[in-house]
């Protein structure tokens, strides 16, 4: 098994601006660094709730991936447009009317987040069990994928209290790009 494979492809995929991440930052933005980390412990619950349907029921998921990834892609790219429209409409005048910033909210897009459904479905039978098959070995995996995964959701948490100032001065262009990159993610899953 290559460790180091495994975590590059964990980090790049975790780090890198997705839709978790961008409603994570709009979060920090328009309802403060609190409710974000609310909506990054629901995110990363999720997260490694996913790993573990992956690690045990690849098998039987395998035949039915297609459809689960086509259904995925509409419901994922619906729900990302629709994110997307509310962080564009955001106005910090009004007080916080978005509900994104809880628990459940970020607990539930990661069900609809076609590149945490996908790197959850690839992962572990990708790295981990042409390897190790034991249930400690996947339970030790899934673990540190998960920690990876927080430690990402924590860092753009981080990344939005401390540019937050920055964000604020120029608060209609930043929604307006949150919103664009949240589009874009969406556009990206059927290219």
């Amino acid at each position: 098994m290559n460790i180091a494979s495994l975590l590059i492809y964990c980090f790049i995929v975790t780090f890198t601006p997705g839709p978790t991440n961008i409603v994570i930052l709009s979060t920090v933005y328009n309802l403060g660094t609190r409710k974000a980390l609310q909506y990054a412990y629901g995110a990363t619950i999720a997260f490694g709730l996913l790993l573990v349907v992956s690690a045990f029921l690849n098998s039987i998921l395998v035949t039915i991936i297609p459809k689960i990834l086509y259904g995925m892609q509409i419901i994922g790219s619906l729900y990302m447009i629709y994110l997307a429209y509310q962080i564009y409409k955001m106005d910090k005048s009004k007080g916080p009317v978005n509900k994104t910033g809880t628990f459940i909210s970020g607990f539930l897009m990661q069900f609809l987040n076609p590149k945490v459904v996908i790197f959850t479905m690839t992962v572990i039978p990708s790295y981990i069990m042409p390897y190790y098959k034991t249930m400690p070995a996947l339970t030790y995996s899934v673990i540190a994928i998960t920690i990876i995964g927080c430690l990402a959701f924590i860092t753009w948490v981080l990344f939005g209290t401390i540019f937050k100032e920055f964000l604020q001065k120029h608060n209609k262009a930043v929604n307006i790009m949150m919103a664009l990159f949240i589009v874009y993610a969406a556009a990206m899953i059927w290219m």
